[in-house]
């Protein structure tokens, strides 16, 4: 099994050294690092333990080696959407069906009907599609790893359009999009 401690601990903003404190009794990060990466084995004892001060269920720890995992891919700021450094994986399990990947956005910035801490469920179709998913919100890649978001509003033969959410955005058009990601379940915490 592969853990992902570290993957939830740097979504969460914490270094080894916080998760340490956090565990009851408190434990040396040197510890937390070895359970991260594997040195150490992660027995049902830590991962209840690392799980508690993570403050996640403890089977969101580990995950098959062959597993596909849902990514986050990019992020929507105050200066529309971007991409993230590098994909990771998202923390939060899905039961959607489907035979297309999905793929996560998170939302940093409130615009339109979205709010700061969401996290956006896509499932990623062809350009094709495009028809089909007319006026609906979309995550589209753009040249230079960055993304649009917002509602497919047009399209044509090889380009599409598309409207930011909130007051005042101007469409965006893309021109030939390599895949086009429809929104399919939003999370919100309470």
């Amino acid at each position: 099994m592969i853990n992902r401690i570290r993957d939830i601990r740097k979504e969460k903003g914490l270094t080894l050294a916080d998760v340490a404190e956090r565990c009851a009794p408190p434990t040396t990060a040197q510890t937390i690092g070895r359970l991260e990466t594997g040195m150490r084995q992660l027995s049902l004892t830590w991962m209840n333990k690392i799980a508690a001060a993570l403050e996640v269920e403890p089977e969101l720890l580990v995950r098959g080696a062959e597993a596909e995992q849902p990514r986050y891919v990019a992020r929507f700021t105050e200066h529309g959407a971007e991409a993230l450094p590098a994909p990771r994986d998202a923390i939060l399990p899905s039961a959607l069906g489907g035979d297309a990947p999905l793929i996560a956005l998170a939302i940093d910035a409130s615009a339109g009907d979205y709010r700061a801490g969401d996290q956006v469920w896509l499932r990623q179709h062809g350009p094709e599609q495009a028809t089909r998913l007319l006026n609906r919100d979309v995550l589209v890649p753009r040249s230079g790893g960055r993304f649009a978001f917002g509602r497919l509003i047009d399209r044509d033969e090889h380009r599409i359009a598309i409207l930011p959410p909130g007051p005042g955005g101007r469409q965006v058009v893309i021109e030939s999009p390599a895949w086009i990601a429809v929104t399919e379940m939003l999370v919100r915490k309470l």
